[in-house]
């Protein structure tokens, strides 16, 4: 059984979280520039097996799609193109940002650190990657 990788997509940066190879634990991985995010994921599913892949689906509190929705989609069809063989879900993403900087904020650490928002990115990513094992698995 391979990992389940998700994805906080963002313009500038995009978190990244996994499971372990059984699909128990959600860890947030990473955060890496969106311009190497590609490549970053070629070179991840060519060390370590991923079945599938979840992305953060941007939307409002009225269930309308946030203003990266269109960017998150084009990224979510090359994701596809590239990883043919691997299902792409998207995950609503709603409020994970503003939680994974509680999660921080409540973590005790430095207020430097909590100024971090690629902590912040990769704490998300592990908040939907959570939510959709819950829903799907649990």
């Amino acid at each position: 059984m391979g990992r389940i990788l998700a994805i906080d997509y963002g313009l500038k940066r995009t978190g990244i979280a996994v499971t372990d190879p059984l699909r128990i634990i959600a860890s947030g991985l990473t955060t890496v520039e969106t311009k190497e995010l590609m490549n970053f994921l070629k070179q991840y599913c060519d060390t370590e097996e991923v079945d599938q892949f979840v992305v953060g689906l941007p939307m409002y509190k009225d269930d309308t799609p946030a203003q990266i929705s269109p960017q998150v989609d084009q990224f979510c069809e090359a994701l596809q193109k590239q990883f043919a063989d691997k299902p792409v879900f998207r995950y609503d993403e709603r409020y994970t940002s503003k939680n994974a900087s509680k999660i921080i904020l409540n973590s005790g650490v430095k207020k430097s650190k909590r100024r971090d928002k690629a902590l912040v990115d990769k704490i998300a990513a592990a908040l939907i990657l959570e939510q959709y094992m819950e829903a799907n698995f649990w």
